[in-house]
């Protein structure tokens, strides 16, 4: 998947799944809307899964105040936020962009 096609669908409409929401609202992460904007739009595909089951998708990282991770999906008439979290240190690099082994 390529930045180019999440940004056009992003401008489309962007659509948060039931688990994304459940992930972004959690009190320990708080996670807004805007966050999610500013990671789609600013951030750096890290991964690609191309057959995933909800369809093709990847994992944008972005660190401003702190690193989060969006996992995204393009559809033709909308982009489909499938989850965001903070990543934990201990499974990620420094810059949070490479699973530790």
């Amino acid at each position: 998947m390529t930045k180019d096609k999440i940004l056009i669908s992003k401008n489309k409409k962007v659509l948060f799944l039931p688990h994304a929401l459940k992930q972004m609202s959690r009190l320990e992460r708080m996670i807004s809307t805007e966050d999610i904007q500013e990671v789609i739009e600013l951030g750096e595909i890290i991964e690609n899964y191309p057959t995933d089951k909800r369809g093709e998708s990847c994992l944008i990282a972005y660190i401003n105040q702190r690193p989060i991770h969006v996992v995204c999906s393009a559809k033709d008439d909308y982009l489909a936020i499938i989850t965001a979290y903070l990543p934990d240190p201990k499974l990620w690099s420094n810059d949070f962009k490479k699973r530790r082994k």
